[in-house]
């Protein structure tokens, strides 16, 4: 827990001083993070506020201003705001006194020698980089995590209907790796993975819990690379509510992971793993299968206190040009979801009709759409600047943050301008839009914000439409050919040739 004691100083003149600049910097998105949002955070995370310049509403606002300026050093995102406000010539802090506030020195008292770590400079508006550091070193990540708890909260509360599928709340889980810095305090933390013939190199392993109808995360966690998905994963399944359906990667094949979702009364969905035995036992009406499997042999399992078998239902597909899959799930009524609900391709669909049209499991990939959005578009991967473990979790925080609130955006362009699936707006486009709009969001009126510029940002983020492209095909490296495996052991290709295909290649 950390209390305002334990702040890097107080300095109410200065903590005014920033919270002004702050709240012109973060202009577009003010509705969505008020002050009442930042207090029930503290409140939740057990953390005081504080009367800092760098208290953690402020840590808040210069992590989301990190990743939005990856290229620039801590310092340089420290002073970017103010020399905006500066060079338009028409700010003066209106918390900043004419003359200095303190005093007069005593006679005959020896003035104290400043240190290069000593956060107060000649004027209000000075932050140094040390105290910043400082200052990110007891940035509690609590704190972090009840922020964006709170705001996918909200989110839910006036979007409740974008992120719903029938009667269940969809949600998706899956897991990537961070490429850190070669520092030795990062190495000795999050660990290394060895790539091929690649050097190890040092990397963080991350999850998360997102609401893919409009690719917003809801949860995540970061740990060390060597740390297990299963194990992360029952750390954010625990904030699963009653009627939730997670769609989760082959990789999660768990026995208490499926157990921990139906003891919270929710639901998931996995493909079909080869290596578990399932016992059919009967055929439902839409060709599906009610099938059991019993709990795993072995000593992790012997006093687990779980029930012997677990009950699911096998929907067995196959993609033309693909091997035979399936989808396992604890729905177990065709008349929830239906067989064809489940398998339904995205070819299917017709324009105006892709949100209902697309296949409920395929659904899943817009987790990976995410992270490549927030690894390469936002730019997480390969600019995160700290050296240690404490920085990278801030920073990884601060972008998780603005992905959330552009994603936010986004869904308010949406329903604006009456564009049903938000998903069809494109998030590079509307994350230029913000940084190009972002000046004129710190120097103009508050009238003119509030009348004007927010509704011309929401406007033009609703104009970049992503073209309706049903059936795209990407395959991953080397998987449209066969592999020799040596001994006579050859893979063959993912992507197979229908029988159709096959006879018109040869006509």
């Amino acid at each position: 827990m950390v209390t305002e004691d334990s702040q890097m100083f107080k300095d109410e003149l200065r903590h005014k001083v920033w919270d002004e600049i702050r709240q012109h910097d973060i202009r577009a998105f003010s509705k969505l993070l008020p002050d009442e949002v930042f207090v029930e955070a503290a409140n939740l995370a057990a953390v005081k506020v504080g009367k800092s310049p760098l208290s953690v509403v402020q840590m808040v606002w210069l992590g989301i201003a990190s990743a939005i300026h990856t290229s620039k050093n801590f310092c340089g995102v420290l002073q970017c705001a103010l020399k905006i406000l500066n060079d338009a010539g028409n700010w003066r802090p209106a918390a900043a006194p004419k003359e200095s506030s303190k005093g007069k020195q005593k006679p005959g008292k020896k003035k104290a020698k400043k240190t290069k770590h000593n956060p107060h400079g000649t004027s209000p508006t000075s932050v140094t980089e040390e105290a910043f550091t400082q200052a990110r070193q007891l940035m509690p990540q609590s704190f972090w995590i009840a922020l964006i708890l709170i705001l996918g909260t909200r989110f839910d509360e006036q979007h409740g209907r974008r992120t719903r599928w029938k009667q269940f709340r969809l949600l998706a889980l899956d897991g990537t790796t961070i490429s850190l810095p070669a520092w030795e305090k990062l190495r000795a933390h999050f660990g290394t993975a060895k790539n091929g013939k690649s050097k190890p190199r040092t990397q963080a392993r991350m999850l998360m819990l997102q609401l893919p109808l409009v690719r917003m995360p809801w949860r995540y966690v970061v740990g060390p690379v060597d740390q297990g998905e299963r194990t992360l994963a029952a750390e954010l399944l625990g904030f699963l509510y009653k009627d939730d359906l997670v769609l989760l990667d082959r990789g999660f094949w768990s026995y208490g992971l499926f157990h921990q979702i139906q003891k919270q009364k929710a639901f998931f969905a996995i493909r079909l793993s080869k290596q578990i035995k399932l016992h059919r036992v009967k055929r439902l009406e839409d060709g599906s299968w009610l099938v059991r499997w019993k709990m795993p042999t072995g000593p992790r399992w012997r006093h687990s206190g779980l029930d012997k078998e677990i009950t699911l239902r096998l929907v067995e597909y196959q993609i033309p040009g693909f091997r035979p899959s399936g989808i396992v799930t604890n729905v177990l009524s065709p008349r929830k979801i239906s067989r064809q609900d489940w398998i339904r391709l995205a070819s299917d669909t017709e324009p105006g009709d892709e949100r209902l049209g697309l296949g409920l499991y395929h659904r899943r990939w817009e987790i990976e759409t995410s992270f490549r959005e927030l690894k390469v578009t936002q730019g997480m991967e390969g600019n995160l600047r700290g050296r240690t473990p404490e920085a990278i979790y801030y920073e990884i925080a601060g972008h998780v943050t603005l992905y959330l609130l552009v994603r936010w955006l986004i869904a308010e362009a949406a329903e604006a301008h009456g564009i049903e699936d938000p998903l069809r707006l494109s998030f590079k486009e509307a994350l230029e839009e913000l940084k190009d709009l972002r000046q004129s969001l710190m120097t103009a009126t508050p009238k003119r914000v509030e009348e004007v510029l927010l509704p011309r940002l929401l406007e033009r983020i609703a104009g970049h439409l992503v073209p309706h492209r049903p059936g795209r095909h990407f395959p991953r490296p080397k998987d449209t050919y066969a592999r020799n495996r040596r001994r006579k052991n050859v893979k063959r290709r993912k992507n197979l040739r229908t029988t159709a295909q096959t006879a018109s290649q040869k006509a």
